[in-house]
């Protein structure tokens, strides 16, 4: 390090976060997590950091500041996230087979599919193709299991019968 002549960069927490009671964190913590996990909020591509700050009647700094305490992320981090939870869901479920990936973008609330799709693999390191693919594989290994587990309980029961 001395070869270059640099030093540390030293790490401040910006003081807008001494500015935070453990209390108001914990009740703006409480009032994000309303709006993202019962108004699903996540989901339009419009909402902004501004407009929930404006809806909670707090100010974009506060919410930064709490969403960084609690995610150790930013706001935009944090709904992909929240984004890509559901992608992975709705790309488990088998009644979303006949769904496209830029349908599945824009339900999640992404404004198109190449920020889905960068936004998918940065979280997962896979695509959502190649993990739709997987998961579809493991769902009919499962479905073939449970088959099997069918059929022997019927061909016990019929033996048994006889």
């Amino acid at each position: 390090m001395a070869k270059y002549n640099m030093t540390e960069k030293k790490v401040k927490a910006p003081l807008y976060r001494a500015l935070l009671s453990p209390k108001l964190v914990e009740e703006l913590y409480q009032k994000i997590m309303k709006k993202f996990y019962i108004d699903k909020k996540y989901r339009d591509p419009e909402y902004s950091a501004q407009k929930l700050a404006e809806e909670l009647g707090t100010n974009t700094r506060y919410i930064s500041a709490v969403i960084n305490l609690r995610f150790q992320d930013n706001y935009s981090q944090m709904v992909n996230e929240f984004r890509i939870r559901e992608a992975q869901y709705m790309l488990k479920d088998r009644h979303n087979a006949d769904m496209t990936m830029e349908d599945i973008a824009k339900a999640v609330g992404f404004a198109n599919r190449q920020s889905f799709y960068a936004a998918f693999f940065r979280r997962t390191g896979t695509s959502p193709r190649e993990f739709r693919e997987a998961n579809a594989q493991e769902l009919k290994d499962k479905m073939d299991r449970r088959r099997e587990k069918i059929n022997s309980a019927r061909k016990r029961k019929a033996q048994s019968k006889d």
